[in-house]
């Protein structure tokens, strides 16, 4: 390490030292991704085409680990047929695709949405050639028809897209939430049952269940690796690949000059790096202010696309009140080692039966939430 550039610190790391030689450095780690936020700030400006345009507002979706993992075929006039991406499974943490099934649907209600505003209805065929109730295939997720119609009515939520995030930072404690927004943040949903909770002791033993999920994912080496394997470590990795968990922004860059950051040291339990990484996800669940989740009465994959249409028009009403929803999804993962806490968060949310599809905490943020790094929509055509 050139001592000139950078300081070390007791206990281990560094950070850049001021002075000769670090206006350089100063300026690489400042620069930010140069391609990978194009797709929010493109989007229905880029395309004239009514269904490529309303794809572009889709791929900003919320999907798990942010794989983004769908593909639409245009070879159809008037028709996208989409697919999954069977290179963006999580197979550890997401066995049954449950998770990246309830993306697609986010997807879809997008798209629809999009739609809908160029005066657009779009029919949507649900897996029209079937579908596997253990691993998702080949055979379309949908068939989406666009049919211009002067009828269809935009949504009112469709204005928050561009401002939509999935707030992963801690919450502001100073401020609460009412019970009167969460139920409007529930009523968000037109097609699943959501329920909601402000109560102190629920929302206190939801906290701690987050927490021992999260503990118990990163503590699975099989299922931690899955995690440390998509992240990106600086912009240009991000640019390169811009799906998976960024870690972006100066800090980051100046950790990555320094030697300081790399995946085999945040997958390797218990080292510094690890722990790093720990403190920081459990700091998030603590600060909730309160539990939204969404439960269906069985686990078929049309209830998981259902589920995932909902959660999107969940995500954008709570952003039009001004609030942050991030969801915790480590408690309904289908794996062995969740099996006491998946059974337990059932028993709290979904007493009657059924699955819990998503839960997430909601709350004043702290700070403006950057976008997440997505493709943009022309690498996500595989035929047109």
């Amino acid at each position: 390490m050139n001592r000139r550039k950078f300081i070390k610190l007791v206990g281990g790391g560094a950070v850049l030292a001021a002075g000769a030689g670090v206006a350089g450095l100063g300026y690489t780690v400042t620069r930010t991704t140069q391609t990978a936020l194009q797709p929010w700030e493109l989007a229905g400006s880029a395309y004239s085409e009514p269904r490529k345009r309303a794809l572009s507002y889709a791929v900003l979706a919320p999907n798990p680990h942010n794989m983004q993992p769908w593909q639409a075929d245009l070879s159809q006039p008037g028709k996208v047929i989409l697919t999954v991406d069977r290179e963006k499974m999580l197979p550890h943490t997401d066995p049954m695709n449950r998770q990246i099934t309830i993306g697609q649907g986010c997807f879809l209600e997008l798209m629809t949405m999009a739609a809908a505003q160029d005066g657009y209805r779009v029919d949507v065929a649900l897996f029209p050639e079937g579908q596997s109730v253990d691993q998702l295939d080949d055979r379309p997720i949908a068939i989406a028809t666009f049919t211009q119609d002067s009828g269809v009515a935009a949504d009112p939520l469709f204005g928050q897209v561009l401002q939509r995030r999935s707030a992963k930072e801690p919450f502001d404690m100073t401020r609460s939430v009412t019970a009167d927004q969460l139920e409007t943040i529930a009523s968000a949903a037109t097609a699943i049952e959501a329920g909601m909770t402000i109560d102190a002791e629920r929302v206190q033993r939801l906290r701690e269940v987050a927490e021992e999920g999260i503990l118990i994912e990163m503590m699975t080496p099989r299922t931690h690796k899955e995690s440390v394997d998509v992240i990106r470590i600086g912009r240009r990795e991000v640019d390169a690949n811009p799906d998976g968990i960024d870690l972006t922004g100066p800090f980051f860059e100046a950790l990555l000059l320094a030697g300081q950051i790399s995946r085999p040291e945040m997958e390797k339990i218990g080292s510094s790096q690890f722990n790093q990484a720990k403190d920081g996800i459990l700091a998030p669940p603590r600060s909730a202010q309160g539990f939204v989740w969404l439960t269906t009465a069985d686990n078929s994959r049309v209830s998981q696309i259902q589920a995932g249409r909902d959660w999107v028009r969940m995500n954008l009403e709570a952003t039009r009140q001004g609030l942050g929803l991030h969801p915790l999804s480590q408690t309904l993962q289908e794996y062995a080692e969740m099996g006491a806490l998946y059974s337990e968060v059932h028993a709290m949310l979904a007493p009657g039966g059924g699955t819990v599809q998503m839960l997430g905490r909601v709350g004043y943020t702290t700070a403006s939430i950057p976008p997440s790094p997505r493709w943009p929509v022309d690498k996500k055509i595989i035929a047109a």
